[in-house]
């Protein structure tokens, strides 16, 4: 009996010790069983608490009476499918007649305390079949990505959502995405992320930063053409409508629509070329807009010009391979004319820590009103945590991996050979000269050598 005691004391220290230091190994070792059984036994009472039964229909009523027994229960919603994760569980249930999947969304903080969750997260996978996922722990306080990755040209992984699943930055669903954040919020870090995702991909990259290029031009080697101010963003943007117009003129030679022609072969964008005809696609990131859209004076050409191209990109780029990611701290009217509209054109929407509530209304207000919300009570010690959103109305909250911008530098470097020489962009090929190679501070707040 004193040797049963002991180890059981062991095994409850050192559960408590994985819990408390390694949630994730607590999990796989001893949380999933606890939570699959707590989750089976507690299953009708919870559901039956929590306002998501029916009652039994008439003919088993009728049945009841006839046979004379006991008045029927009332019914949950079947449990179709409980699988376990490395995160946490998903549970699939089939709905009874006369329920909806909204009854589920809204009882899933009920569901989180009765199932002693961490998180629960509800979506329909079809008419009468709902999703619940619910995470065993706070799974973005350290994120982890797992092994393997959806991975495909033009789909990045960059973040890991709140219920478990990656959260991808996908440029052939959501081809143009605002990402919005404050100092410090770990919107550099995201952007990090992006670059290096794409770092591996027949992708041309082009940077605008026009912070003297101290988040961008470390990363110049994996980049066709870079700016690090707004005339040379100006001429660039240009370069990049010239290369769009020249893309629209090679899919209109090579359309020839006739009747002997297949549908599937009949060419609207990039992606209906043949292969070894295709241009490559490009991915235009701005770092910092507002350095693009503010202007000293009332009526500046430069300014106007930057947006309009901007604009025009937004609305023509997808269909000739352009996709635009748009980065800044505030996006909205006081930037000028023409910043509501090129809004209007970014579906993709990622909103990190904002300094106030209008902040977070530049990026979902014309979405979602929960998401708004969601955006103004990210904590400032959560650096990388964010909403993202699309013009669907859907969001979730995801946290990138820290990666450094050492870590990105040597990916970018690894894959070099992968940069596209692109004539309209040829100007605007960064240089890289012997003292541009040399070692510099790699940091934001590194002292500047002499």
């Amino acid at each position: 009996m004193t040797t049963f005691t002991v180890t059981l004391v062991l095994v409850v220290a050192a559960a408590g010790l994985l819990r408390w230091r390694r949630p994730a190994w607590y999990w796989m070792t001893f949380g999933v069983t606890l939570a699959t059984l707590r989750v089976l036994v507690r299953y009708a009472s919870v559901m039956d608490a929590c306002g998501l039964t029916v009652p039994p229909s008439r003919w088993r009523l009728a049945l009841a009476r006839v046979t004379n027994r006991p008045v029927p229960d009332s019914r949950p919603p079947r449990i179709l499918r409980l699988r376990p994760t490395r995160t946490g569980l998903v549970l699939r249930l089939g709905l009874r007649p006369g329920q909806d999947a909204f009854d589920v969304a809204a009882a899933s903080d009920r569901l989180r305390h009765s199932f002693s969750m961490y998180g629960v997260t509800s979506r329909e996978v079809r008419s009468g079949v709902v999703e619940l996922r619910m995470t065993g722990y706070d799974i973005l306080k350290r994120v982890q990505m797992p092994a393997k990755l959806d991975t495909r040209l033009m789909r990045v992984p960059v973040a890991l959502r709140e219920d478990g699943s990656v959260h991808y930055r996908d440029y052939r669903a959501v081809p143009h995405a605002l990402t919005l954040g404050a100092t410090e919020s770990g919107k550099s870090v995201y952007q990090r992320n992006l670059v290096a995702g794409l770092a591996s991909m027949d992708v041309a990259l082009v940077g605008i930063d026009c912070k003297q290029g101290v988040e961008l031009f470390p990363l110049a080697r994996r980049f066709s053409a870079l700016a690090d101010n707004p005339d040379t963003a100006a001429d660039l943007l240009d370069a990049l409508v010239s290369r769009m117009e020249g893309v629209y003129q090679l899919i209109r030679a090579e359309q020839r629509i006739t009747a002997a022609v297949p549908d599937a072969e009949i060419a609207a964008d990039i992606w209906d070329l043949p292969a070894h005809l295709r241009p490559v696609p490009v991915v235009v990131l701005v770092d910092e807009v507002a350095e693009l859209a503010l202007s000293t004076k009332k009526n500046d050409p430069r300014r106007d010009h930057i947006v309009k191209a901007l604009v025009r990109l937004a609305q023509l780029g997808r269909a000739a391979g352009i996709y635009l990611e748009i980065c800044g701290q505030r996006f909205g009217s006081e930037l000028g004319d023409g910043i509501t509209m090129l809004r209007a054109q970014l579906t993709g929407r990622t909103a990190h820590r904002v300094n106030d509530e209008t902040s977070a209304k530049m990026a979902f207000g014309d979405i979602s009103p929960d998401a708004v919300l969601a955006a103004i009570q990210i904590p400032a010690e959560l650096r990388g945590l964010a909403v993202a959103g699309d013009s669907t109305g859907g969001w979730h909250r995801i946290r990138a991996p820290h990666t450094s911008l050492r870590q990105a530098v040597n990916i970018c470097n690894r894959h070099a050979d992968r940069t596209p020489a692109l004539p309209e962009l040829a100007p605007f090929r960064p240089e890289l000269t012997r003292s541009s190679e040399a070692p510099v501070p790699l940091s934001k707040t590194a002292p500047a050598t002499a």
